[in-house]
């Protein structure tokens, strides 16, 4: 049996939503597809709302890379920045994130 590479978001309140990765997508497309509460993605993945703000567990950070200035402009502006703050729309999903792990913030911009 196959199994696929996952993603496990953990919102705010500690509710986890392990969600399957498909490369290709964009980790922002994986939680709309897969009905993630807390990732809207208002902006359809421009890097122009900040409503689909994730912060990567630090144990990922090397693996997913860090922010473009795009991201890194539209996170400046956000209160509930996290040092391994990312925006999910500019997070390209590759089969090697397999167990990444994302925390959602309280509240989107």
């Amino acid at each position: 049996m196959v199994t696929m590479a996952a993603v496990t978001f953990v919102s705010h309140d500690g509710e986890k939503h392990e969600t399957p990765l498909e490369e290709g997508q964009t980790l922002m497309q994986v939680a709309v597809d897969n009905g993630v509460p807390g990732i809207d993605g208002d902006c359809g993945g421009e890097a122009a709302c900040g409503t689909c703000h994730v912060v990567v567990d630090a144990q990922w950070a090397d693996t997913v890379g860090g922010s473009g200035p795009v991201e890194e402009e539209m996170l400046s502006m956000n209160p509930e920045r996290q040092p391994t703050s990312r925006l999910s729309c500019q997070m390209n999903v590759s089969d090697g994130w397999d167990g990444l792990t994302v925390h959602l913030p309280e509240f989107q911009m």
